[in-house]
């Protein structure tokens, strides 16, 4: 746990990986995915499980339109000159990250941040909270790589309720649209800078 959610950041963080993010999360997921399918005791459907989506959907549509309009008012008022930046600069590339973001990017961390994690480490936080904390901390945690601490803290909030989605509901998909819409928000309103700038 130390070497993959500790050490394996700091070592992007101070350049010491000769990768660029995102292949190397995809390697990070292909070793936690092999792990989990190879674990006997894990549950495979958790790993997509679209049945759960349902019944948590409005709940999610409604925290995610409350969240947006904080985030949103935050950005008019404090950085104006940011918002909606992305879209205006390059609106085919913001149309290309809506697409590929959750793909590429919001489901491997899914495999490892949620699947992973609170599969391989429920034995050493036996606590659910607990266990959801530090799936948390460690997602957060992996922010550091861009170097700035508004990436580092609104990942700390958005890993609590995207680990504690994937536990109430036994869905990564659940959990990964969640993450989408909030991620693809982010790049959306124009603090996309704090999420992907800064990692080499």
């Amino acid at each position: 746990m130390v070497l993959l959610f500790v050490l394996l950041p700091l070592a992007f963080r101070f350049r010491l990986v000769p990768l660029p993010p995102i292949p190397a999360l995809w390697l990070l997921m292909a070793y936690c995915l092999y792990s989990l399918l190879s674990d006997v005791a894990f549950n495979r459907k958790k790993l997509w499980n679209p049945q759960a989506l349902p019944a948590s959907v409005w709940q999610i549509v409604a925290m995610f339109a409350a969240g947006a309009v904080v985030v949103g008012v935050g950005v008019y008022f404090l950085t104006p000159r940011l918002l909606f930046d992305f879209v205006r600069r390059t609106p085919v590339f913001w149309a290309l990250m809506m697409v590929l973001y959750p793909v590429l990017s919001v489901y491997p961390q899914g495999i490892v941040y949620r699947a992973f994690f609170l599969e391989r480490y429920g034995p050493l936080f036996p606590r659910p909270a607990v266990l959801i904390a530090m799936s948390a901390v460690a997602f957060s945690f992996a922010h550091i790589i861009f170097r700035n601490p508004i990436a580092v803290s609104f990942t700390l909030v958005g890993g609590l309720l995207f680990a504690w989605r994937y536990a109430a509901t036994g869905s990564l998909l659940t959990s990964s649209l969640e993450h989408a819409l909030y991620g693809c928000w982010m790049f959306t309103i124009g603090l996309g800078d704090y999420f992907y700038k800064g990692a080499r």
